[in-house]
């Protein structure tokens, strides 16, 4: 397994390059620059801001320049830091060596903020937004689907397979404002918009104040994010387990006089999560990373806002910072479901 892992990590640094490759190509490919505005500028102010920020410079030399800000671990002892650049994503202290890392550059939209600013306070938000959405998605999902597989073809079965059908059909731009007008509006039950944490967070994106004030703001957009998924998680579950509880050796454990909940929990249900996780890894990436429509529609502080106008800004450092973290996010999920794999079924073996 060890093994394994290493050599899925190094895969994954091949997979974030190519990614960034192409990323950047195609930024550059698209007509126009980040100083292209309505009103243009003059030609000499033009030229002072592609050189400050070494757009004039060939292009791959910008994107060499870049990786290594990204990729290459910077160290140095706590004496020389202060002479050092400090603005990393990650920054912290091993003894008296600094290890700082991740250094994804200016914003061209904003003079006093950088990336690695609008990553620290915005990015934590949309972490914890996509993690109470797939929470959402479980505990909806599972339980839907192993009651709709146990009670094949009854009115349980028809009723969960409706609610699924209705979460894949609606999606978070009719959902949320529906939900906005029901229970923010007309009940006046939970708040419209906004979210209910600030900074600090612990490990980086758990907040301190996990109390109702959270939890009321986070209700809404979680669920209008989370439906969709639990409807596929739902579905996935209830074919996988009616296809494992036909199998030879669910029939002997209840020959032997295994108790029914026993057969369907210890047996049935643990080989049958196999589909089911499979979804799971690229469905967490999606949700912690893929908040761009609900955070624009409940009016979340996430990186929803700073992604969609980079994009019509060409503002090329959010736009790579963005994709990579999130390419590393949805590479590292899947290492999660393949490890997962070994638990889940030991006929499964990696070394």
């Amino acid at each position: 397994m060890g093994r394994f892992i290493v050599r899925r990590l190094l895969y994954m640094l091949i997979v974030i390059v190519a990614v960034s490759m192409i990323t950047f190509g195609l930024m550059r490919a698209i007509p126009g620059g980040p100083f292209d505005k309505d009103k243009p500028v003059s030609k000499e102010v033009l030229e002072n801001l592609n050189k400050r920020y070494h757009l004039d410079d060939p292009l791959w030399k910008q994107y060499g320049s870049y990786m290594y800000e990204v990729m290459i671990p910077h160290f140095s002892t706590q004496s020389s830091a202060a002479t050092l650049d400090n603005d990393y994503l990650i920054d912290f202290n091993i003894g008296s060596l600094q290890f700082q890392w991740m250094n994804f550059g200016p914003t061209y939209s904003s003079r006093s903020r950088t990336v690695n600013d609008i990553f620290r306070q915005q990015l934590p938000i949309s972490a914890q937004l996509g993690v109470m959405a797939l929470i959402v998605a479980l505990v909806v999902g599972m339980p839907l689907g192993i009651l709709a597989a146990l009670k094949q073809n009854t009115i349980w079965d028809y009723l969960g397979m409706s609610i699924s059908i209705v979460g894949v059909s609606v999606p978070v731009i009719v959902l949320g404002p529906l939900l906005i007008w029901i229970f923010g509006v007309s009940l006046k039950w939970l708040p419209p918009t906004g979210w209910g944490t600030r900074p600090p967070y612990f490990l980086g994106f758990i907040p301190y104040n996990l109390g109702w004030s959270f939890f009321r703001s986070a209700i809404m957009p979680s669920v209008a994010l989370g439906l969709g998924s639990s409807a596929v998680i739902a579905r996935l579950t209830r074919a996988s387990l009616l296809q494992t509880v036909r199998e030879d050796y669910i029939r002997t454990a209840r020959a032997k006089g295994l108790r029914e909940r026993m057969v369907i929990m210890r047996h049935a249900l643990k080989n049958s999560l196999i589909p089911v996780v499979t979804i799971i890894g690229p469905l967490f990436a999606a949700l912690v990373t893929g908040t761009f429509v609900t955070e624009i529609v409940f009016g979340i502080p996430g990186m929803g806002k700073y992604f969609v106008t980079s994009i019509t800004n060409r503002d090329y450092p959010v736009i790579m910072g963005t994709i990579l973290l999130y390419a590393v996010v949805l590479v590292l999920a899947n290492l999660l479901v393949d490890i997962t794999y070994a638990y889940l079924d030991p006929r499964i073996r990696y070394d």
